[in-house]
């Protein structure tokens, strides 16, 4: 998801040129530029996105299949707007470019915030208060860090909209579906491993750029730890959805049932109601 840090507030790195010429993002990141393709800057981080392209939208199809809330295809749209943003902006490094992954990151995480404080209302209903106060927190966040162009302005309103995730989901799973702490707990685990890692990539860029050289190309890729933050979170934010509409279909008396996707990938159905 939806991708920045403190310590990675560096000026764009001057290294190889390659087909989008000189970065002009605010950051930089540790994997080098145009080390792998003269017209990806940023390789493994542009690739890596793919987990947050393709999956959400089967995830969407289904959804719109199974016929539950728009919200919820917006959820996985959402997060499929984070992927191609995220990909345009290690791809390019350009800026705007930036604001096509950081953005969306905010917009998308409202929708989940909307979805699961919403997640107890009759079906079908919308509440006019938690809309409107989501969308003046996002165009305030917007108008602020397009005049203020402080990557940490846009980690830290991230980060509020998480914490209300977390905060809320933790709520749901200990005192009214404690059935599903397992899939609420995977879910934040790997987002906080992805989040670990993204914070040794910064700390530690010197280093692992160090090891990247004397390992074989083959091994050296594992070192590129900002890569592995958008795999684990984007599996995080997946899971997240799946366990908002399972709350949310556990509600409204559906019978939600995951299943995997050539025995490997996680997916939700939805039944039919079932009858009082």
């Amino acid at each position: 998801m939806l991708t920045a840090s403190s310590s990675s507030i560096m000026a764009p790195s001057i290294e190889r040129q390659g087909y989008w010429g000189r970065p002009t993002s605010t950051l930089d990141w540790c994997e080098e530029n145009y080390a792998v393709s003269f017209y990806v800057a940023e390789f493994w981080n542009t690739v890596s996105n793919l987990i947050m392209i393709l999956p959400p939208i089967y995830g969407a199809f289904l959804t719109y299949r199974d016929g539950l809330e728009f919200r919820y295809i917006c959820s996985f749209l959402g997060l499929l707007a984070v992927g191609v943003g995220s990909w345009c902006f290690h791809m390019t490094l350009l800026y705007e470019m930036q604001l096509l992954d950081e953005l969306p990151m905010i917009y998308s995480t409202c929708v989940f915030v909307y979805c699961l404080y919403e997640c107890f209302k009759q079906e079908n209903s919308t509440s006019g208060f938690s809309i409107v106060l989501l969308l003046f927190f996002s165009v305030s966040v917007t108008l602020v860090y397009l005049q203020w162009k402080e990557p940490v302005f846009h980690q830290v309103m991230y980060g509020v909209l998480v914490a209300c995730l977390v905060v809320r989901s933790i709520f749901i799973v200990t005192w009214v579906y404690p059935w599903l702490r397992p899939l609420s707990y995977t879910s934040l685990g790997i987002f906080m491993l992805g989040f670990l890692l993204w914070n040794i990539d910064n700390i530690f860029c010197d280093s692992l750029r160090a090891s990247r050289r004397m390992l074989p190309p083959g091994v050296g890729v594992l070192t590129q730890l900002h890569a592995c933050w958008h795999i684990f979170t984007g599996l995080g934010s997946y899971l997240h959805i799946l366990l908002s509409l399972q709350i949310r279909a556990t509600y409204l008396k559906y019978t939600p049932k995951v299943k995997f996707l050539f025995g490997v990938w996680p997916t939700m159905h939805i039944g039919p109601q079932k009858k009082n």
